[in-house]
């Protein structure tokens, strides 16, 4: 599969400004149901997803009430599952892993059409799917869906069961009432081979709809969240999502975010001791409290790195949260701690360099900001609590004064959170895609010195947030 990752990381092609953040504890979802029905023999949805969660059963569409027969657009475990009732289904054989990916997803449905396999259409990231886990289909030619009938519709969630909401985010969602199009007519490759947005310029149909997630509000109207911008004011109602789930992590500028593959299940879980818990988008990781010997795991690191990146992170709890960098070999101390070689981290009292404590911080608790600038090239690493810089004499990373050596810790430094204490500690991470640290703080409105990302803190000169257009220029 083509990986979205990097696509127009420096271009000026078309952009996508905004994605809407699902964070599946809320149980959150937009719906609408249509005051008539309209096509319910052709229809297209189109969506970008980047997930947050692997191995579960979450859904990214549905259609229909809970005593019917529901329509649904889902993930079991890895793969797309595409069903309505014993009408038909479709199961891929390929599988949605990556937790780092935007991936494009067309399902164009035609029961019209008397060709078998010309009824249903699914296209990944531009390519038409051909190989299927599951494919059934005994609904006969002319079968009626419940896209475009007049029942509930539901974004990011599973009205048959209501359960099963969607855990991740979701950009650029089109409905296409009476039309059975391709991929095509929503994205193409570029010149690296890699499958992009393009503008959709075609007729959406009575009940079709475009959703941007520009807006903030939560009322069913043009200011919601669940705006419809296709000219036909067909606007979905806000459940459970906040004016902070509305991101810039976006297809056309991918934003780093926690990486829960990166969790070892085999080291140091022994004594009682649990993975830790990930939440709001893979931006906030904490751990469970535990007794002596049985603290709770958690070490995990962003999705990717660059050579001179900025980061900011709310710490949780001040006496466990290590907010720091590790090297990519790393994978763990003792219960998911930074403190063996190969880290350097903020830790309690303390910067804690490759487990050694090397200077004493000052006083800060749970709900301050810990920033990171790290400068792979010189090798030097600067840490902030509430944008003032930490150590002996000038802390300048703009003017490269101060810092600490990290060139006997690693070559290829990834952010990172760890645990280092029993009790319930981690912190919420923000790459810059949005700046209140999932709605627990006034977003501080910074911006790098190319106009991406939102911080708490200012941006020090020459140091940029982790995205995909930074990582392009800079990598």
């Amino acid at each position: 599969m083509v990986n979205i990752l990097g696509a127009n990381s420096v271009s000026g092609g078309y952009e996508i400004d905004n994605s809407l953040r699902f964070n599946d504890g809320d149980t959150a979802e937009l719906t609408r149901t249509p005051s008539s029905e309209s096509d319910k023999q052709k229809h297209t949805i189109s969506m970008w997803v980047k997930r947050c969660t692997s191995g579960v059963n979450q859904a990214l569409f549905s259609a229909g009430a809970s005593d019917q027969l529901v329509y649904l657009i889902r993930f079991i475990d890895d793969s797309l599952y595409i069903q309505q009732g014993s009408n038909f289904v479709k199961q891929t054989n390929r599988l949605f892993r990556d937790p780092s990916a935007w991936f494009h997803i067309v399902v164009a449905m035609d029961s019209t059409q008397s060709t078998l396999n010309d009824r249903i259409k699914i296209y990944v990231n531009g390519v038409l799917e051909t190989s299927f886990a599951s494919s059934t289909y005994n609904g006969g030619q002319n079968l009626n869906l419940l896209v475009n009938d007049n029942v509930i519709h539901a974004v990011g969630y599973n009205t048959l069961d209501n359960a099963t909401p969607f855990d991740g985010y979701i950009s650029e969602f089109h409905l296409i009432d009476g039309q059975q199009l391709a991929a095509s007519n929503f994205g193409e490759f570029n010149d690296n081979g890699v499958w992009i947005p393009k503008a959709y310029t075609g007729a959406y149909g009575t009940n079709g709809v475009y959703l941007e997630f520009k807006e903030t509000g939560t009322g069913t109207n043009s200011s919601g969240m669940g705006a419809d911008t296709s000219g036909n004011d067909n606007h979905f109602a806000v459940t459970n999502l906040a004016a902070t789930d509305v991101t810039t992590d976006t297809p056309t500028n991918n934003f780093a975010t926690m990486n829960p593959l990166r969790m070892s299940t085999t080291n140091y879980l022994s004594g009682g001791a649990t993975q830790g818990t990930f939440s709001e988008g893979n931006l906030k990781v904490v751990g469970a409290a535990g007794g002596t010997g049985s603290a709770a795991y958690m070490n995990e690191s962003a999705t990717f790195t660059m050579d001179k990146f900025y980061v900011e992170a709310r710490i949780e709890d001040n006496s466990g949260s290590q907010i720091g960098v590790m090297d990519e070999t790393y994978f763990g101390g003792s219960f998911g701690a930074l403190n063996s070689t190969g880290t350097i981290c903020v830790n309690a009292t303390t910067i804690k360099k490759n487990n050694s404590n090397i200077f004493t911080l000052d006083s800060y608790s749970a709900g301050d900001i810990i920033g990171i600038a790290m400068n792979q090239t010189s090798q030097k690493i600067w840490f902030s609590i509430n944008g003032d810089y930490q150590g002996s004499g000038t802390q300048n990373p703009a003017t490269g004064d101060g810092g600490y050596d990290t060139s006997d810790v690693g070559t290829n430094m990834f952010f990172a959170i760890g645990d280092g204490g029993s009790s319930v500690s981690g912190g919420i991470a923000n790459f810059g895609q949005e700046g209140s640290f999932a709605g627990t703080k006034t977003a501080g409105g910074n911006a790098d010195a190319n106009g991406h990302g939102d911080f708490f803190s200012a941006v020090p000169s020459g140091f940029y947030s982790l995205c995909t257009k930074n990582l392009g220029e800079f990598g």
